[in-house]
């Protein structure tokens, strides 16, 4: 089956690296900027997303081995978001607060699930699909929650401890576990019904779905229509 014009383009592995990589790099510049500034919160949240992921490339030792540009696109969205809407409100809500937090919580749980699923081989059904990001998002919020709440005890930051009542920074955070468990069904239904469906990521990423692909990298008999593609 022959791959021509955006086909050929989407599945390039060569640009699927090197979009990731430019998002990366801007994240990488997010993060000193965050540190200079000192907003820890969020620096420290940038370096996770980046080491999320690195794992891949560093892994397997190649530059190609990268995760779909989309999926880490839609991890940094969170990080641009936040600089371009910092202090705004709506409903009383700032958007630089909760509602990205909520963001960039179920981008990380759809950074794990497509790394699981794009290079182990881990096997998920579609309704468990959705609910493995679901919960890792939840999963996710949770340990927000206590790094936040470690920081202000350890070292004085004042995440949660804001000099609010406790009892409102407890409904708080159950508001937030609620939004973030909101935001990960979006994730879920995001990661099976584009990613493991559409997105095409055998052909452009060396070395996924290890069970049911094979690495084109090492076969030796391909069409000249698959080659074309999936060297690029």
């Amino acid at each position: 089956m022959s791959h021509t014009g955006l086909s050929s383009v989407v599945e390039s592995r060569r640009l699927n690296a090197a979009l990731a990589a430019t998002i990366l790099l801007f994240l990488t510049v997010a993060a000193v900027a965050q540190v200079l500034t000192g907003d820890v919160q969020w620096a420290g949240f940038t370096l996770a997303v980046l080491a999320v992921a690195l794992v891949p490339p560093l892994a397997r030792r190649r530059a190609t081995a990268m995760l779909p540009w989309e999926v880490i696109l839609l991890a940094a969205l969170p990080i641009v978001l936040r600089a371009l809407v910092a202090g705004e409100t709506v409903a009383g809500m700032t958007l630089s607060g909760r509602i990205v937090t909520y963001v960039a919580v179920a981008a990380v749980a759809l950074l794990i699930a497509v790394e699981l699923d794009v290079f182990t081989s881990v096997k998920m059904s579609h309704r468990f699909a959705v609910v493995f990001v679901v919960v890792t998002t939840m999963a996710a919020a949770g340990i927000w929650a206590v790094v936040r709440w470690l920081s202000d005890v350890l070292v004085g930051t004042r995440f949660l401890y804001d000099g609010r009542p406790e009892h409102v920074i407890e409904e708080a955070l159950m508001w937030d576990f609620v939004a973030a468990t909101v935001a990960g069904v979006f994730a879920g239904v995001l990661f099976e019904y584009y990613f493991r469906r559409r997105a095409r990521l055998a052909r452009r990423i060396p070395g996924s779905d290890p069970a049911g692909y094979p690495d084109v990298d090492s076969v030796s008999e391909r069409s000249p229509e698959d080659a074309e593609v999936n060297d690029r």
